[in-house]
């Protein structure tokens, strides 16, 4: 490896050998992918890209999976991977986990969609509801964005007030992305606050004030590159908020698998609404929105003035039997707490080993879940990349899945159960062994 300059963040588009190397490491992941070449272009002719759900997109196009057991996916052409994604967090029981797939074909001969209240769905409330500390009442959904919009709306709802307040970069669903400008966002008059910055960000909720209804956060960014709140940030945004009577929201549609008690419990802190999803379901679609008793209660049907809740699948039976069977015997809070210490272990060992390479390359998160960041320091609020960060993160990633490695292009880390210590030390190796071999075209990319 090359000795390093001095750098600076500024990262140049054009750079020579990065676009060789670029150019090189696509045409032998198209020569060695042909079966996902060919259905690509035949799901194009249906769906506009060949998907429908925009983050699955990576150039110059994506593998098709065709079976998945663990912490392993196989795809169409034959080629295993070790899965560092765990589907964006959903994965956390990993693949095929047999007590749920036992579970879901038992269910399934019971049947299908029944019109009714089911069993599992009330012990699966109880068992969220003692599990998190903020939840006295919870209502089920389908997604993350799904119960991220009725949050906000049930926020309003209750404050009769009309504004929302978010973190620049945030991401919470779908209609609710703060990346730049999203034409498809929901039309919540909305305001933007800088992640870790509380002076700003209560200078801007007073400056709001009576016409501010929630604040919606993660108490770590997730898509935004896992980066975590200061611990001083969120308890001054619960004390400004109620200051100006507003609602706190906090979006744990991923870091509710921190620990026995999400990322509230661990802070210590109470918001009044509380979204989750992903994993929750045990591997099925899944959101569900909860908080403060007096104010999900007017989701009582019984009640004269209640709010109306619909939605066919919120209670289907599958995504209630595998929620059930997932929180209540495998992910409990003895082994959710042993399941965060072993991922702060790893990425504390892995940005030990990246720190001996001298490159401008960082890795951050909490618990299971991180993300591998370019640049002179380590990012404390999500943040626009500069020109040539997408194709360093795709050069990197093209050369891990040659490898065998599968994780997000932008380089979000999602660990599983059944992610063993030398899976990661595998993948730890092999993402070393990568950067070292761009090292020239890193630096040369993040000039001086």
């Amino acid at each position: 490896m090359s000795s390093v300059p001095a750098i600076t963040e500024t990262i140049e588009s054009d750079s020579t050998m990065l676009s060789a190397l670029l150019k090189s490491e696509r045409d032998l992941y198209t020569e060695n992918n042909p079966n996902s070449l060919a259905l690509h272009r035949k799901a194009k002719a249906a769906l506009p890209g060949g998907n429908t759900r925009t983050v699955l997109h990576y150039s110059p196009f994506p593998i098709t999976v065709k079976r998945a057991q663990g912490a392993h996916i196989v795809d169409v052409d034959g080629h295993q991977y070790q899965d560092f994604l765990g589907e964006y967090t959903a994965g956390l029981y990993g693949h095929s986990h047999p007590k749920i797939t036992q579970a879901l074909t038992r269910a399934l001969s019971d049947g299908l969609t029944f019109g009714s209240p089911t069993e599992q769905e009330g012990r699966l409330g109880a068992l969220i509801c003692e599990r998190f500390p903020a939840v006295e009442r919870l209502r089920f959904c389908n997604s993350g964005t799904e119960a991220n919009v009725l949050a906000l709306s049930s926020a309003r709802a209750h404050t009769g007030r009309t504004d929302i307040m978010v973190v620049d970069g945030s991401y919470h669903g779908g209609v609710l992305t703060f990346v730049g400008d999203n034409p498809l966002n929901a039309p919540f008059p909305t305001h933007r606050i800088p992640f870790n910055d509380l002076r700003t960000a209560t200078e801007t909720i007073n400056r709001v004030g009576g016409r501010l209804a929630a604040l919606i956060i993660e108490p770590m960014i997730g898509a935004g590159g896992c980066i975590p709140a200061d611990a001083d940030f969120l308890k001054g945004l619960r004390e400004a908020t109620e200051a100006v009577g507003a609602l706190l929201l906090f979006d744990e549609v991923m870091t509710s698998r921190h620990g026995p008690n999400g990322l509230h419990g661990m802070y210590g802190l109470r918001p009044d609404l509380i979204t989750f999803g992903k994993y929750l379901g045990g591997g099925m679609s899944f959101g569900a929105f909860g908080g403060r008793a007096d104010i999900l209660d007017r989701f009582d049907p019984s009640r004269p003035d209640a709010w109306p809740h619909a939605g066919t699948f919120n209670n289907n039976v599958f995504s209630m039997t595998a929620g059930l069977v997932g929180l209540g015997e495998i992910y409990t809070p003895e082994v959710a707490q042993t399941f965060f210490a072993q991922g702060e272990r790893r990425r504390e060992k892995l940005a030990e080993s990246l720190s001996g390479l001298q490159l401008p390359v960082h890795v951050t998160g909490m618990g299971s879940m991180m993300a591998l960041h370019f640049g002179l320091k380590a990012p404390r609020a999500p943040y626009s990349p500069p020109p040539g960060y997408s194709d360093l993160c795709e050069l990197v990633h093209l050369k891990m899945m040659a490898k065998g490695q599968f994780y997000a292009r932008r380089g979000m880390i999602n660990l599983s159960l059944p992610v063993t210590d030398s899976m990661f030390e595998d993948f730890a190796s092999d993402l070393i062994a990568t950067l070292d071999m761009c090292s020239d075209a890193i630096v040369e990319t993040v000039s001086p």
